[in-house]
């Protein structure tokens, strides 16, 4: 049997490697972490479980159809629960929204907003989903590998004005301010600037409209894990706390992995799930690709890191749905402080997650799990103290929660902590901390990103967040089966 090696058990490496060992290559999937997730991590403390994230599942299918190769059904493993509304929207106005696939409900949620963005409203769900036809449907699996392909791809892009923001389509279409913040804030969680992500990522609505959102029983890593399960059904290996040192070359090939603990094997082909400067700089550090790679990378433009703040409390909040946005005062001037200015401004917007109201099983009995998370400027840009500055912005972040949702909440606490950039860079190796790898830019897009296979390095692949089509469940699941292809074309 021809062997593979998949570095990095996130979704992305997951997926992969559940491909490749169902395709019949012998697969070992080496991750530094005790569990598998990468980003996806899980804590628990006190009996409460914090996952680390992403909380957004999206495209369910795109998972299920990872167990369909080996003839098995997802629900076996792992239960989905649908997430209703999506999303709930509170500005400091006093102003809400209520965001989700129920046409109706959302129409009418449009009219007590913006009634005379309805039909403005319509148009821009018919520009989203032509966009994610083309985008996702057709585009979303290419692998990218020559600028020809970019080529041939243009048309399609130009037809849908790529070389626009998001929020600059939206506006295009809806004129009231909260409307436009509230169809465009969606690019945030992939890591993207609504002011200046290629509109291309409109597409997340039609995604969602179809798909819905939901949330894995247990938490987000226990979708990891479930993937984990079925990949060692399979006859697959997984080494866990064992770090990669090193990926040995020879000539144009990659041949050989080699952790800290010592274990080194060869394979026939190597694939890295790592954060691209991770794998380049350091991991390739032995071979002139990866130190001419780390040097092309460094002058990208790298996404903002975020910071967590984890907190379990006493109590239930049934009238707090799953995700709430809290909007603060500024929009577009935020985005450029985290952005473009790398400040830690005085103001935020926070992304609440409160699990339990879905699940109750992620907190004991009369009790409630929730993540308050603010977009940060990565390291590059905002190079602070995080050991100083992470225990005040803590407080701050509560402080907010307090104000608009939980008064009591410092009598209702009994655990918390906070995840910042630095986090980021120890746990999972990102550079400068940062969150959603490379920017989701349209000049750092498909052909513009990590390539699924190394120019140079033959049997060297990449899959994840760094590759096109880009960050989120969707994003890295659908990159990794444009990786497998190419690496299945190979070994076979």
């Amino acid at each position: 049997m021809k062997k593979a090696c998949v570095i990095g058990a996130g979704f992305g490496g997951l997926a992969l490697a559940i491909r490749l060992q169902s395709a019949g290559i012998a697969t070992t999937l080496v991750e530094a972490r005790d569990k598998v997730g990468g980003r996806a991590y899980a804590w628990e403390r006190e009996g409460f479980t914090f996952d680390a994230g992403p909380t957004v599942i999206t495209d369910p299918d795109c998972l299920r159809d990872l167990w369909v190769l080996s003839g098995r059904e997802m629900a076996d493993d792992i239960e989905l629960m649908p997430v209703m509304p999506f999303y709930r929207l509170n500005w400091t106005d006093g102003k809400t929204f209520d965001y989700s696939n129920d046409e109706p409900a959302l129409r009418r949620e449009i009219a007590r907003l913006a009634p005379n963005d309805l039909a403005g409203y319509e148009d821009f769900q018919r520009y989203a989903a032509g966009v994610w036809q083309e985008g996702y449907v057709r585009l979303g699996h290419e692998t990218f590998l020559d600028f020809a392909s970019m080529v041939k791809a243009a048309p399609a892009l130009a037809r849908y004005q790529a070389w626009r923001s998001v929020y600059s389509m939206v506006s295009s279409h809806v004129k009231d301010e909260h409307l436009r913040q509230a169809l465009s804030f969606h690019t945030l969680l992939v890591g993207g600037n609504p002011m200046t992500a290629s509109a291309i990522y409109a597409l997340i609505h039609k995604l969602e409209k179809d798909g819905g959102v939901w949330w894995a029983r247990g938490g987000t890593n226990r979708l990891a894990q479930a993937m984990a399960n079925l990949f060692e059904r399979l006859g697959g290996e997984i080494r866990l706390g064992d770090k990669v040192d090193r990926i040995h070359t020879l000539g144009d090939h990659v041949t050989e992995v080699e952790t800290e603990n010592g274990w080194k094997q060869r394979f026939d082909a190597i694939a890295s799930n790592g954060d691209l400067m991770h794998t380049y700089g350091t991991l390739l550090r032995d071979n002139g690709r990866g130190p001419e790679m780390a040097k092309k990378l460094a002058r990208k433009r790298f996404s903002p890191s975020l910071f967590v703040v984890h907190f379990g409390l006493e109590g239930t909040w049934p009238g707090i749905p799953h995700h709430t946005i809290l909007f603060g005062p500024r929009y577009k001037g935020l985005l450029d402080d985290i952005f473009e200015h790398g400040v830690l401004p005085r103001d935020f917007s926070i992304y609440l997650h409160h699990p339990t109201v879905t699940d109750p099983s992620m907190a004991p009995p009369g009790k409630s799990t929730f993540y308050a998370l603010v977009p940060v400027a990565n390291m590059g840009k905002l190079p602070i103290d995080w050991a100083e500055v992470g225990p005040v912005l803590e407080r701050r972040v509560l402080a907010e929660v307090s104000r608009r949702l939980i008064p009591d909440i410092d009598d209702r606490i009994i655990t918390r902590f906070h995840y910042a950039p630095p986090d980021f860079e120890t746990d999972l190796g990102a550079w400068k901390g940062n969150a959603f790898s490379l920017e989701p830019l349209l000049t750092q897009s498909a052909y513009f990103r990590g390539h699924n296979r190394d120019d140079k390095l033959k049997n060297l692949y990449l899959v994840g967040a760094g590759t096109h089509p880009g960050a989120g469940i969707p994003g890295v699941v659908g990159g990794a089966r444009a990786t497998a292809k190419l690496m299945l074309e190979y070994l076979r």
